[in-house]
């Protein structure tokens, strides 16, 4: 088995920074855990519905048609285009836009006073 190679804090800190992901789709944590699978499973109902339904007309008309229900319900035709999650935020995005804000956030008022001051 092959050894694996130790790695510095500080390489360890900038793998965890590039590779661990947040979630900043806008709505809580709790909400997300619950949306999700909803997002999905209401997914999967529609495509469910689709099939059955193409399925169903199918067998009131010819085996041609039969076998093109068939075939685009095993390649999942009607699910192409359908809801999707998208991907989390790398968390060193995350820190660098915060602390990016939180510079913003505390000169804004030296800013604004010294503007004002050249403007008098």
């Amino acid at each position: 088995m092959p050894t694996k190679t130790p790695r510095t804090p500080q390489e360890k800190k900038a793998l965890s920074l590039a590779h661990d992901r947040r979630n900043t789709y806008g709505n809580n944590q709790k909400a997300a855990r619950k949306a999700i699978p909803l997002r999905k499973a209401l997914e999967n109902r529609k495509v469910r519905h689709k099939n059955n339904q193409a399925i169903s007309k199918a067998i009131q008309s010819d085996e041609s048609e039969l076998d093109l229900a068939e075939s685009s319900a095993r390649h999942n035709v009607h699910r192409l285009g359908g809801w999707k999650k998208e991907a989390d935020e790398p968390l060193g995005v995350i820190i660098e836009r915060s602390l990016d804000a939180r510079v913003e956030r505390v000169s804004r008022k030296t800013r604004a006073r010294f503007s004002y001051e050249s403007d008098s």
